[in-house]
């Protein structure tokens, strides 16, 4: 059995992106207890259509409620799970203690995946959250191949899900205390402003009132910012250590990013060539990658200049139909009559050129320049293509 995919799921749309593009499951959160609260994330409604939409295509949902919570918060948390468990999710992530009794209290139907924040490095963590019932474990990014292997061995019934791609905290297990002290917006109430993002200054006192400046090296001051992980010549490692559930981070990401990070994991999950969906992977945008501490300590995972790229593609529209010889796409890149695109589908016409022929507007007027945001655009087109498909511009060296 082939390990599965699991992808971020932002909103509704994301969710059917991510699964149209390959993936087996998604993760995704409610309105509340998420520690992703600026993502669009779901409504009631929302997440029985998502549910019910991944169900019937045979795939998994599972709702994150993994923040660190407050007294308050279990007014509500019961009658949540009881939601989760009407709906059928397939399982509810959770980092807190008393969060986990009240799940298995209030739904007891539910699987219960224990999150990243719990920070499980250990055999022993691993035994006890599954003694108390969890059926999985995500495992704390800071753990090397051979300590993932010694849990499974220790503990072979529990399922372990594993990050292999996407941003990387700088905080352990992503504990941080710096978006709240810095903007008072609490990371682990799910309001992260990325303050490991910005650029700092580094300054030392001599006295109460004078500062001066410490002169930077040649590697810039981003003294916090992490490279972006990246595991994708490393999952047959990962696999035979005994993770079951390779995990795409970025719920806040755009659906470009995601639907290429998902599919080419989907295909180097299938068997396609490494090198060729390492090269796909450098397609979205994303810092310097690393393989963190996958094979021992590492002290090369900050990022310390501002070196986050879009990407070696323009994302340029999103297929809505194909008839009679011509593709129709929205528009979210400029683009122009005879330009050359290159398709991104989960589908054989992966990576197949096409030129935009015959160009015309949504009223099916000829036009040499789509310019305006979300029109339907139509050319011709000499093969099919689906909705869904993703239409991008390689960027010249």
């Amino acid at each position: 059995m082939k390990c599965e995919l699991l992808a971020p799921a932002g909103n509704l749309k994301k969710l059917k992106t991510a699964i149209r593009y390959g993936a087996d499951a998604v993760y995704l959160g409610g309105k509340s207890f998420s520690l992703r609260a600026f993502s669009d994330n779901f409504t009631r409604e929302e997440l029985e259509e998502g549910i019910s939409y991944a169900h019937a295509l045979g795939k998994k949902v599972y709702v994150c409620a993994n923040i660190f919570a407050v007294n308050k918060d279990f007014q509500v948390l019961p009658d949540y799970f009881r939601m989760l468990e009407s709906l059928k999710a397939d399982g509810v992530l959770v980092s807190d203690l008393g969060v986990f009794r009240v799940l298995r209290e209030s739904a007891p139907s539910l699987c219960v995946h224990i999150s990243t924040q719990a920070n499980t490095l250990n055999k022993e963590a691993a035994k006890f959250w599954h003694d108390l019932g969890a059926s999985r474990v995500v495992l704390a990014r800071e753990l090397s191949v051979a300590e993932i292997r010694e849990i499974h061995e220790a503990v072979p019934e529990l399922e372990l899900e594993a990050f292999v791609h996407g941003a990387m905290c700088v905080s352990y297990s992503g504990r941080c205390l710096l978006s709240d002290y810095l903007t008072s917006r609490p990371s682990n109430r799910g309001e992260c402003v990325q303050a490991c993002r910005f650029q700092f200054e580094l300054r030392a006192r001599e006295q109460e009132s004078d500062w001066f400046p410490i002169t930077e090296d040649g590697r810039g001051a981003y003294l916090l910012s992490g490279k972006d992980l990246n595991m994708s010549a490393h999952l047959k490692e990962l696999e035979e250590a005994g993770v079951c559930s390779f995990k795409i981070e970025g719920r806040m990401k755009g659906e470009y990013y995601l639907a290429t990070v998902v599919n080419a994991y989907r295909r180097l999950i299938d068997g396609e060539n490494v090198a060729l969906m390492q090269r796909e992977l450098m397609a979205a945008s994303h810092r310097d990658y690393t393989n963190a501490y996958a094979f021992g300590g590492n002290a090369s995972t900050v990022s310390y200049d501002d070196n986050k790229t879009d990407g070696t593609c323009d994302f340029i529209a999103v297929v809505t139909e194909y008839r009679e010889g011509r593709v129709y796409a929205e528009m979210r890149g400029r683009f122009y009559e005879g330009d050359l695109l290159e398709v991104l589908s989960p589908t054989n016409t992966f990576l197949k050129e096409v030129k935009t022929i015959d160009l015309r507007d949504g009223s099916g007027n000829p036009s040499s320049d789509a310019k305006r945001v979300q029109e339907i655009y139509s050319f011709v087109c000499p093969f099919e293509l689906h909705e869904g498909d993703i239409l991008r511009r390689r960027k010249r060296n």
